[in-house]
């Protein structure tokens, strides 16, 4: 692994700890201006989505990446690929998400920031078919 490539794994990393800081100003740091977010809801700008957080309405108390991601650089640009599972308070809900996520990063000014993520359920029907395929 190269040192780019660590420096994106060790972001990664970071985000999910600021995510359950539960600190906007924290997960903020991570974002572009025009960062969005893509899921079966629809499209949430990063404003929207933070006022969630900000409120009080959107709390995690888990996030974290299971098993290897997979991680391809283009010049100026990065796309991640993990599987996440998190545990989230949503207006007094509590969820319990394990998903596929891909994060597409940017660097600018010397800093990667996260420009789009696309979440998605993972189905676990299928996962486990797929690993007892593997295990015969």
């Amino acid at each position: 692994m190269n040192p780019e490539e660590q420096e994106i794994l060790d972001l990664a990393r970071e985000w999910a700890s600021a995510m359950i800081s539960n600190d906007a100003k924290r997960i903020c740091a991570f974002m572009a201006d025009e960062w969005v977010l893509v899921s079966e809801r629809g499209v949430a700008t990063k404003e929207y989505f933070l006022s969630f957080v900000e409120s009080g309405a959107l709390t995690h108390t888990s996030f974290e990446m299971i098993g290897e991601p997979r991680l391809k650089l283009y010049g100026g640009s990065a796309v991640l690929t993990a599987r996440v599972t998190n545990t989230a308070i949503f207006k007094g809900e509590k969820f319990e998400a394990d998903e596929f996520t891909t994060d597409v990063l940017v660097k600018r000014n010397e800093r990667w920031l996260c420009v789009l993520s696309h979440i998605t359920s993972a189905n676990k029907e299928f996962l486990e078919m797929i690993a007892a395929k593997k295990k015969g």
